[in-house]
């Protein structure tokens, strides 16, 4: 069963934006928090936003901010993630995950898994 569903990626200039969302199960989405990472090519996977469940607090990395911003429908267990201004550097496959324990910047803190699309950034 797959517990997190992502969608929007694709390719796009420098400068556009991209929406993504993850669709997730009511397990899923019953986690403390929903992550967003990151992972370009030869690199580590990257943190790069979260919300929170009870209170729909989100926090985004410095790389990021001031671009990218997270929401949420709950009633459609949804999470979306707002990419504006996007540069090559943003270029890599996105996943969203269910927060288990742990720092929320560490892809340990996290179990079930999206299975990622691919956001590809040209200049």
């Amino acid at each position: 069963q797959e517990h997190l569903v992502e969608s929007g990626g694709g390719l796009v200039q420098a400068g556009a934006s991209l929406r993504r969302s993850c669709k997730g199960s009511e397990r899923a989405f019953n986690s403390y928090a929903i992550g967003w990472f990151r992972q370009a090519p030869g690199k580590e996977r990257e943190f790069v936003g979260l919300i929170k469940r009870l209170d729909g607090e989100t926090r985004v990395p410095d790389s990021v901010k001031g671009r990218f911003t997270i929401s949420r429908d709950v009633r459609e267990s949804t999470v979306y993630m707002q990419m504006n201004n996007l540069m090559p550097e943003d270029t890599g496959v996105y996943s969203c995950a269910s927060h288990s324990n742990g720092n929320f910047d560490s892809p340990a803190a996290y179990y079930y898994w999206g299975r990622g699309t691919h956001v590809t950034v040209a200049s």
